[in-house]
């Protein structure tokens, strides 16, 4: 008798690899991630510039990676394959290059292509020489077919970069904290780019909404949305879109006298201590407001009405939840948790490190220029900062944000735990605490995490592995479902 599941599974892993969404995740990484990393660093300003020069400014133009290669004693350079890498103790990886230019009160200087570092290419993706082969030509290659690749090599040794399982930023959850002056707390980790800011919603005793972000602590939610632009009571009553509810009354009467933006900001400013003039007090307020308020939201002055009826959003579900009508949110249901791979991992590395990198040319060339000389920027690019840097993280696993152990040396004892090794996911918390719901088998894991695999002690249901068949959907394009929403007939607000 056939079973038509054996059949279905034999054909599923022939068409994908069990570390598919890694890979995928990886040349997403190439392909997209590295170019926004450099638009959002895209033109340095040095502070101290020759005096006969007005303006000067260093654009980083495009970002591209080629194939694993080696730079032998000699100087000369040609192509590695995985294996040759792993018997000479040396990393699988490629150089990166950009383009870079210079230009002097709006004309351009110069313009060059330059290597900034070297890139470890994880194996079977895009970028490896081994990408593509079939059995005989794996077999020549000196490499084992039956390898789905996922992995790097860092001098010589294989290394996995682990899969971080989060709780999922831009998304308002309120819960219930153990201890606290507020009984319920909104909670929302606003993310985009290098910025992730976590902001607080509380309710006090007092009865008023208070609002917690970055050096801005506790202040009322209320005038927040009015220095945003929603400065009419009506407005803010509608967009809360509560009915006659007394606490919105209670929190609009409080601050009834604040008629406009400019008091709103003000009253914000001296809140949190900002005691300069009015005008520059006015001038650094609106500055927080609109880089560290709700951030993935937009950071320019248009985005403000949009954050202020996303706060009027959180008031709402709030008081739902403090009233009853809506639950608390489920902190462990897998709807609240996103998993980062590796190439999601490998962006959070790569922009830290450009920063260093960027910090280290500023310094450079304005040390040559306080000599009195103009120096040209390609000789203040040091390529093999960046490099060292990636490959000091990826050896040791020390990573951004003081997270240890991301990058783990494959465990090769058997082929069944090298595949469990590439699939492993790692929850942040702490394992010395107890955490007893995070531990927890929860009824979303089914289908998506393996029941039964996670380690006996105190690591038990911190450290998990995908089930057999689990894929990890990559974050697509928004303007293509804003798009498609608008063709549903929703409508963008005004």
């Amino acid at each position: 008798m056939i079973k038509y599941s054996d059949i279905l599974i034999k054909k599923y892993f022939e068409e994908n690899s069990i570390v598919k969404s890694s890979i995928e995740s990886f040349n997403r990484f190439v392909d997209k991630e590295l170019q926004i990393i450099i638009d959002e660093n895209r033109e340095i300003e040095p502070t101290i510039i020759p005096p006969n020069v007005e303006e000067f400014k260093i654009k980083l133009d495009k970002i591209w990676v080629t194939k694993p290669e080696i730079t032998e004693a000699d100087g000369s350079k040609r192509s590695i394959y995985p294996v040759e890498a792993r018997l000479r103790k040396i990393s699988y990886s490629a150089p990166i290059f950009m383009e870079v230019s210079s230009h002097i009160n709006g004309v351009q200087r110069e313009s060059f292509t330059t290597q900034i570092g070297n890139l470890p290419i994880m194996l079977k993706s895009k970028y490896c020489h081994i990408y593509g082969l079939n059995e005989k030509e794996l077999i020549e290659k000196g490499e084992d077919p039956d390898d789905d690749g996922g992995y790097f090599i860092i001098n010589g040794t294989e290394k996995a970069i682990v899969n971080i399982e989060d709780l999922a930023s831009n998304k308002f959850m309120v819960e219930k904290p153990s201890i606290g002056v507020s009984e319920y707390v909104g909670k929302v980790f606003s993310e985009k780019g290098s910025y992730k800011i976590p902001h607080q919603i509380e309710k006090l005793k007092d009865g008023i909404f208070y609002l917690s972000f970055t050096r801005v602590k506790r202040v009322p939610l209320i005038v927040v949305m009015k220095a945003l632009g929603i400065t009419k009571d009506e407005n803010i009553m509608k967009s809360v879109d509560l009915g006659e509810n007394s606490e919105v009354i209670i929190n609009l009467y409080e601050f009834v006298d604040i008629k406009n933006e400019e008091e709103a900001t003000d009253y914000v400013a001296k809140r949190i201590g900002i005691t300069q003039s009015r005008e520059i007090r006015l001038t650094r307020m609106i500055e927080i407001l609109d880089k560290y308020l709700l951030p993935h939201l937009g950071i320019e002055k248009e985005d403000r009405v949009s954050k202020a009826l996303n706060l009027c959003k959180m008031m709402k579900k709030f008081i739902q939840v403090e009233n009853g009508v809506l639950s608390v949110d489920d902190k462990d249901h897998y709807m609240n948790k996103r998993i980062k791979l590796p190439g999601d991992l490998l962006a959070d590395l790569f922009r830290m490190n450009l920063k260093v990198l960027i910090g280290d040319f500023l310094y450079n060339f304005q040390r040559i220029v306080k000599r009195g000389k103009f120096p040209s920027i390609k000789v203040i690019i040091r390529e093999k900062l960046l490099t060292q840097r990636i490959y000091s993280s990826m050896a040791t696993g020390n990573w951004v944000g003081g997270r240890k152990g991301i990058s783990q040396r494959i465990e090769r004892l058997n082929f069944l735990q090298t595949q469990s090794h590439l699939q492993r996911v790692v929850s942040p918390l702490s394992s010395s605490q107890e955490n007893f719901e995070a531990r927890a088998l929860h009824p979303t894991h089914i289908g998506r995490l393996c029941p039964s695999e996670t380690p006996e002690g105190t690591n038990i249901g911190l450290r998990k592995n995908f089930a057999l068949l689990a894929s990890v959907t990559q974050v697509e394009n928004e303007k293509k479902v804003l798009t498609t929403l608008e063709g549903m007939g929703l409508e963008k607000a005004k």
